[in-house]
């Protein structure tokens, strides 16, 4: 009995085949990882404190996006292709009844949602992270966006992906990501770019952009960061 006469297999000309014969089409998914506790530093030194309303994130518009994007990688793959949306967090000890609101709304926009109680200093989120990127290439990726500016924790996993043909895009602010901004193998998309994720323009400065009277740049993190470790 030749290989193509068994009960399940891969035809070389159809590709993959179930126990009656038919055809089984590959299914891959298009992943979205968002690093909520670097994004919000990154977003708080931007403004130069907690944001407003009209500088919160609209993760509607981040979803229609990610929508658009495995559209647009569907032209060029047999695969299905399914999107899939995450946010990982931190929750401090005592603020679960103001972040409740906020995960509810992420979810009910279709975001699946990690959260971690930040019992330490330390107990950030960069792990599970790569590590539910590492199980989803495993189970077969299409695409895959990171929002963070953490290079140390990002830049060798996803040029890694990058590498072995996956399209890798980074979101974040450029200020913070010239890792990934300059990069020859990851692709550097600013949040502001994305149509509607921002309700207003932010206040951003830069050192070829200063106004005449000069302007402050806040610190990326909080001095008490040095203690970390010690």
């Amino acid at each position: 009995m030749s290989l193509s006469e068994g009960t399940s297999g891969t035809d070389s000309a159809r590709g993959p085949v179930d126990g009656g014969g038919r055809d089984v089409q590959e299914h891959k998914r298009v992943l979205l990882v968002w690093d909520a506790p670097n994004l919000d530093m990154g977003l708080g030194a931007i403004l130069g404190g907690r944001p407003t309303a009209a500088y919160r994130p609209r993760f509607d518009a981040l979803g229609r996006w990610l929508l658009s994007r495995t559209a647009e990688l569907s032209a060029t793959e047999t695969a299905i292709l399914e999107p899939e949306a995450t946010v990982f967090t931190n929750i401090a000890p005592g603020s679960a009844d103001v972040v409740r609101p906020w995960v509810e709304a992420l979810r009910n926009v279709g975001f699946a949602v990690f959260a971690k109680p930040k019992v330490e200093e330390d107990s950030d989120v960069d792990a599970d992270m790569l590590h539910h990127i590492a199980l989803r290439r495993g189970e077969g990726l299409a695409g895959v966006m990171v929002a963070s500016a953490d290079g140390q924790a990002f830049r060798e996993p996803l040029e890694d992906i990058a590498a072995a043909g996956v399209p890798v895009q980074v979101l974040g602010f450029r200020e913070h990501a010239s890792w990934a901004v300059s990069s020859d193998i990851l692709d550097f998309v600013d949040l502001e770019d994305i149509p509607g994720v921002f309700r207003e323009p932010l206040p951003r400065v830069s050192l070829e952009s200063l106004p005449d009277e000069g302007a402050w740049l806040q610190p990326f993190r909080p001095l008490s960061a040095l203690l970390v470790g010690r």
